[in-house]
């Protein structure tokens, strides 16, 4: 089916970070391929950031999750607001509604359909109800952004996908560098990035104070986390984790900054000239904005969420459970990192 030059499009993805992050390389070509039409994207507000100032989306919508409501904010609230913004977008009329996932799940679909585009595109299984839809048929294993870039097929692009892609918020940028403050230029500027949701995939503190004494003479650090404590129940924060790589570093030239919101970690990340990370959100971000990456990987598919696009070194031990990677292999594969 044909899609007209100057159609518009909502592309709907409503999950993690990294997920979104994946799916910029198929944004990117629907904006080649349509240059003239009207392009936006649905998202939730855990996500936005990750699109906010995309330079190929004409605009971003995003709604609330009940197990993202900000506190205070009641769950009717929360589903007023969503009401608001389906009504919004149904009485734009689009043309093509475009459920950018492998699996976007029964809700993705109501979605779609209560917006009433003319069409809902997407991977054909599990519902069977896209009307103009590819039938899901991964071959073999591939990288997300490679699965989801399959769907580019159903507006007549070719080929594969480029590179990840995300804009830096300017005023986030500047609070970033004002924390670096003077520094010398001939130094590397090391991002470690110490959070992971996942338990499996968290690196101890003794490891990564361990990685910044070997490597202190030749680079100065950049310490970032997620703030909060470790027991909040919705949204739990490294604080204490981040103390102690703190205390550990000594006399290390080492910035802590805590990150709040996405935008404030991209700004962070886009200063350094190296990410040393866990598999999460925040790896995504920095293979988008083109970081050398040395990634820990636990119990999840190397295969499937490595670094898109970038050079790195991924380190996954036999027990997939990162607390198990060594020193001594993380400082060899930055080495080798930096030889790339």
């Amino acid at each position: 089916m044909a899609i007209a030059p100057h159609s518009s499009i909502l592309i709907i993805r409503r999950d993690n970070i990294g997920d979104l992050v994946c799916t910029t390389p198929l944004i990117s070509a629907l904006r080649r391929r349509y240059p003239q039409a009207h392009i936006a994207a649905l998202v939730n507000t855990y996500n936005r950031q990750v699109l906010e100032g995309h330079p190929d989306l004409n605009a971003l919508y995003a709604y609330s999750k009940a197990k993202h409501r900000q506190p205070g904010q009641s769950l009717a609230a929360v589903y007023w607001d969503r009401l608001k913004l389906m009504l919004n977008l149904r009485a734009q009329h689009f043309d093509t509604v475009l459920l950018a996932s492998s699996q976007p799940g029964a809700s993705a679909l109501r979605l779609a359909r209560w917006i009433a585009p003319a069409h809902v595109a997407g991977f054909a299984e599990p519902t069977g109800l896209v009307d103009l839809a590819l039938p899901y048929a991964a071959p073999g294993p591939v990288h997300e952004v490679e699965d989801v870039f399959r769907l580019a097929q159903l507006f007549g692009i070719e080929g594969g996908p480029g590179k990840l892609g995300m804009a830096v918020d300017a005023q986030a940028r500047e609070r970033a560098r004002a924390a670096l403050g003077a520094r010398d230029p001939a130094r590397k500027l090391i991002a470690l990035h110490i959070s992971a949701r996942k338990p499996s995939q968290r690196w101890p503190v003794e490891r990564y104070a361990g990685l910044m004494q070997a490597l202190g003479a030749e680079a100065d650090f950049l310490l970032l986390w997620s703030p909060g404590a470790d027991y909040h129940p919705q949204h739990p924060g490294d604080d204490a984790k981040a103390r102690a790589v703190v205390d550990a570093a000594g006399k290390l030239a080492l910035t802590p900054y805590p990150t709040q919101e996405l935008r404030d970690l991209a700004a962070a990340l886009s200063f350094a000239d190296y990410v040393i990370c866990s598999d999460g959100g925040a790896m995504h971000i920095a293979a988008a904005l083109d970081k050398p990456i040395l990634c820990f990987f636990g119990d999840s598919d190397a295969a499937r969420w490595h670094p898109w696009g970038v050079p790195y070194r991924l380190l996954q031990p036999e027990s997939r459970d990162a607390a198990d990677i060594s020193l001594d292999a993380a400082l060899r594969a930055f080495r080798e990192l930096q030889s790339m």
